[in-house]
């Protein structure tokens, strides 16, 4: 094992619920100190079940394998990926002009009207498969933001008001099957990018070649159970924290010459704030060893910026 991955804690997150306040406290302090010197820990016992998990996989491969004149009646460019699908090849990692291989479908939260989620109708039971694992989801990483504000001395519910029943997006890719040509100029299935939101949780994916950039500047394979999710810091979170808690670089590597025509799919939930949180350097996080290192901004601002900078908003 690399020494990167001995630092990736496999977390109980029982212990955040229960009564004792050690069990709380250990919790917190070890998902923390994962989270500053990783961007990463794994976490189970989260509550999102196997048969969830297997439904949700059966129904995103059943779109997936639509003819593409099917698909593409739920694109909606105008809604900027926000919801429903979007095409192979259209989004990029931010400062890469080359498009991902992959193709993905926008789930957002099921209470807001404006924009409204987008069903496929040729999909039995997509609506309450998709609508379940959306609200699980979003129930885990409240309890892992809960974690993190105890972890920075913030109240418990810190971050409740700020993101629940907000702009969360649940994200079913499909890295689709490919031959030699599709990656003689150097594309792969997702090139190295930071997360733009505050956390994101990983289901577990169907196949390995998901790759964490470590500081030492080795690129290291992360697998998990299936009965694991992974959680990573992302952007927002690293500026609100002024790089206490820190977004790490990943990606998404293409298989050996052998697996090349083989599909994967990956299911990640990205947890963001509502558009007017102040995503300021929180003052219990700067000091004269750790000088303020980001401007000023909101996450609809932030959000707006990154939109443009991978290709889903012109």
């Amino acid at each position: 094992m690399s020494d990167f991955l001995s630092k990736v804690p496999t977390l109980d997150i029982s212990k955040f619920k229960s009564d004792d306040d050690n069990l709380v406290k250990e919790f917190s302090d070890d998902l923390g100190m994962s989270f500053n010197q990783t961007g990463f820990a794994i976490i189970k016992n989260h509550g999102l079940t196997n048969e969830m998990t297997n439904d949700l996989y059966d129904t995103i491969k059943s779109f997936f394998n639509l003819d593409d004149e099917k698909k593409i009646k739920y694109y909606f460019p105008e809604l900027y990926g926000q919801r429903g699908y979007v095409i192979k090849g259209q989004e990029h990692a931010k400062g890469s002009s080359k498009g991902d291989l992959k193709e993905f479908f926008h789930i957002g939260n099921p209470v807001i009207s404006n924009p409204k989620n987008v069903w496929p109708i040729e999909v039995i039971d997509f609506e309450k498969i998709g609508t379940e694992a959306y609200l699980t989801l979003e129930n885990i990483g409240l309890t892992i933001l809960e974690s993190i504000a105890i972890y920075l001395g913030l109240e418990k519910k810190y971050f409740t008001d700020k993101v629940k029943g907000g702009e969360s997006i649940m994200r079913s890719i499909h890295y689709y099957p490919l031959n030699e040509n599709d990656v003689q100029d150097g594309a792969v299935r997702a090139a190295a990018h930071g997360d733009i939101n505050l956390i994101t949780l990983l289901m577990g994916a169907s196949a390995d070649g998901l790759e964490i950039f470590t500081k030492d500047e080795k690129w290291i394979p992360i697998i998990s159970e299936p009965d694991q999710l992974v959680i990573n810091v992302g952007d927002m979170m690293e500026r609100l924290t002024n790089k206490r808690l820190m977004s790490t670089v990943h990606r998404v590597v293409n298989p050996d010459k052998s697996k090349l025509n083989t599909s994967r799919y990956s299911i990640p939930f990205f947890m963001h704030p509502k558009p007017h949180m102040d995503l300021s350097c929180l003052e219990g996080c700067i000091d004269k060893d750790n000088p303020k290192s980001f401007d000023d901004t909101t996450a609809g601002e932030f959000l707006e910026e990154r939109l443009k900078e991978i290709g889903l908003k012109k």
